[in-house]
């Protein structure tokens, strides 16, 4: 790892959002390039094998595993609807490993959720049937650890269209500290207008003091869906966006770019991963793709830049 940005505590290896699963329709022949069908990809390196996870399965979570990233094999599902609470709208994994368990965030039902495994592969059970926010809606949870060893969790609340809270979680990575809620960013700027009130799929990288939050904005319908940050100094107080924004939106021929994560490869590089539309005339089964990302030097405060030339991993075919 780097040490212009931090993802985690070394303890934990970092791994991110709407819409119901893709099913596995419009899967091009067996002679082309098959896409791996991830909506929401999250990518964990553990050991020499990556593992990604997405929205996809309407019965859980899957996994695919990959030695270099270009070449995937599904692996199964590693969380199972009859292991935790809801059975529908499985979104937006993120999977990190703190000592000898592997926690997963992620939505169902529209509610937050975390649950554990003792292998990447899972199985990812929850001992206790609810989710982290019982009483309200809530998705795309996201986990930080600050410098400090303090644990957060930056996720989406529906209390004005889709907008982006954060707050300390307890210890055990599993228990939010609802006094602590904190509300970072919403929908204002002119470019995330295109759809509904929408700032959703948040993830938290800090650079030299600076706390960079990356989100999507517009539907993930929208073929303008795109990718923006915000900043602040201080995780309880003011996010303000980057006057640019978005950082990704259309590169290439992609359309419906966003939702994605930061992690490191085997080389050290900051790497990140997104989704985009099946094409321009299909939404399903979204895609997932790979880019480099990297800090550079601003006049105030450095910026977060992720490459619009991404690559398309491939999915092994048994």
């Amino acid at each position: 790892m780097k040490p212009c940005y931090i993802l985690a505590l070394s303890a934990l290896l970092p791994l991110s959002s709407c819409g119901q699963g893709n099913g596995s329709a419009g899967l091009p022949p067996m002679n082309q390039s098959v896409p791996v069908p991830l909506g929401d990809p999250f990518i964990l390196l553990d050991g020499d094998t990556y593992y990604a996870y997405g929205t996809h399965a309407d019965e859980g979570i899957e996994v695919y595993t990959s030695p270099d990233l270009k070449v995937w094999t599904k692996a199964g599902l590693a969380l199972h609807r009859n292991d935790v609470w809801a059975d529908r709208w499985f979104w937006a994994p993120e999977v990190y490993r703190s000592g000898s368990l592997y926690y997963m965030y992620y939505s169902a039902d529209e509610h937050i959720c975390v649950a554990t495994a003792s292998s990447p592969l899972g199985p990812f059970v929850q001992e206790d049937f609810r989710p982290m926010l019982p009483d309200e809606k809530a998705i795309d949870n996201s986990l930080f650890i600050d410098d400090d060893g303090t644990p957060y969790l930056v996720f989406d609340r529906f209390n004005d269209g889709l907008n982006v809270w954060i707050a300390e979680l307890e210890s055990d990575l599993m228990t939010l500290r609802t006094e602590t809620l904190h509300p970072c960013i919403h929908m204002s700027q002119d470019w995330e207008r295109i759809a509904p009130t929408v700032n959703e799929g948040p993830f938290i990288l800090k650079h030299l003091g600076v706390y960079h939050m990356t989100y999507s904005a517009n539907s993930y319908e929208s073929p303008s869906y795109g990718i923006g940050c915000a900043t602040t100094s201080d995780l309880m107080g003011e996010w303000t966006k980057y006057p640019d924004n978005p950082i990704l939106q259309f590169p290439g021929d992609l359309v419906g770019t966003g939702h994605g994560a930061f992690f490191t490869d085997k080389e050290g590089h900051l790497r990140y991963v997104f989704h985009a539309h099946h094409d321009r005339n299909n939404i399903h089964p979204r895609s997932m793709y790979i880019t480099d990302a990297s800090f550079e030097t601003g006049s105030t405060v450095d910026r977060l830049r992720i490459s619009p030339g991404y690559f398309m991993p491939a999915l092994k075919i048994p």
